[in-house]
């Protein structure tokens, strides 16, 4: 059982940026894959970002590729997304997501992801 707290979220200016953290509760964090997941206003939840349990790989969607970094501390039970150069676009409630076995076939179906967090809100202003 693994459970997700998301924080960091807020508003911010084009341009700008935040930085998203995810702590996780359970002993076995360190073996899942982690992702973040977006809903923008009216629209379905999309995939973003994705690290497998060693963090030797690395996935990004292209709308978010050179802006955004993901990053993981398994001593801490932490995962963060770093956004960089926020566009309105980008605004949307961020989820954290743990999956049991992340790999390059199959991180962006949030179907391969057992638990989630909550939601934190980024709001992008022109």
């Amino acid at each position: 059982q693994v459970q997700l707290v998301e924080s960091g979220g807020g508003s911010v200016q084009t341009g700008g940026s935040l930085r998203l953290s995810c702590a996780a509760s359970g002993r076995t964090f360190r073996r899942y894959g982690m992702g973040w997941f977006r809903r923008a206003p009216g629209k379905e939840r999309e995939f973003a970002a994705a690290i497998t349990w060693s963090g030797d790989n690395i996935y990004y969607a292209d709308s978010v590729k050179g802006r955004f970094t993901i990053s993981r501390d398994n001593a801490k039970n932490t995962v963060n997304l770093q956004m960089s150069s926020l566009k309105p676009e980008d605004t949307g409630v961020y989820y954290c997501a743990a999956a049991p076995n992340l790999d390059r076939r199959n991180y962006y179906w949030d179907s391969v992801y057992d638990y989630w967090g909550q939601g934190t809100q980024v709001t992008v202003s022109s």
